[in-house]
């Protein structure tokens, strides 16, 4: 009876152990969007932004996938967040230390891009206009090569926030605010 007892927990223990390995394999596998960081320091500033990286795939994305006028998650999977450890000066606007959600509104011509207080929203369905922390607007301009990926990165000098996909880009000035 002790012998059962025991060949049945380790059955048990077997099964449990497998499970969750194949759980953690799937869980590793490659995402169609898959996650991304872009960072900057500016002397004891740093900002982080996370963000998933949709593809183009052979789609028409500006005016196509993400239509003209309608908030857009800037990026897929979860909202973009972006952390500030200190107050920093976007697109000429003062924005607070902290972490807020991205959104943006494309154009052909500009973006607004939005930084909110609510965190932890998925895509843009809950995006609340009242919870807005700051709004700016940014030309957009055609680049030389095509973007897959959409792509969020900072210069080398940290000076400015470019986001990118398709033959779209769009330059937000970021500097340490006074």
């Amino acid at each position: 009876m002790k012998l059962n007892s025991l060949y049945i927990a380790l059955s048990l223990t077997l099964c449990c152990f497998l499970s969750q390995t194949a759980f953690s394999q799937k869980a590793l596998e490659a995402k169609p969007s898959p996650l991304n960081v872009a960072a900057m320091k500016q002397g004891d500033t740093y900002v982080k932004v996370v963000y998933s990286r949709p593809h183009k795939r052979d789609r028409k994305v500006f005016g196509g996938l993400v239509p003209y006028g309608d908030v857009w998650r800037l990026g897929a999977n979860e909202a973009t967040e972006i952390t500030l450890t200190q107050d920093l000066t976007l697109g000429g606007q003062k924005l607070a230390a902290g972490t807020y959600s991205m959104y943006a509104i494309p154009e052909e011509d500009k973006w607004t891009v939005i930084f909110n207080n609510a965190l932890g929203e998925w895509g843009h369905y809950n995006y609340d206009e009242k919870k807005d922390a700051l709004r700016i607007e940014a030309p957009t301009s055609k680049t030389e090569e095509t973007y897959e990926p959409f792509t969020i990165m900072f210069n080398e000098a940290g000076t400015e926030m470019i986001m990118a996909w398709e033959d779209t880009k769009v330059v937000v000035p970021v500097s340490v605010a006074a």
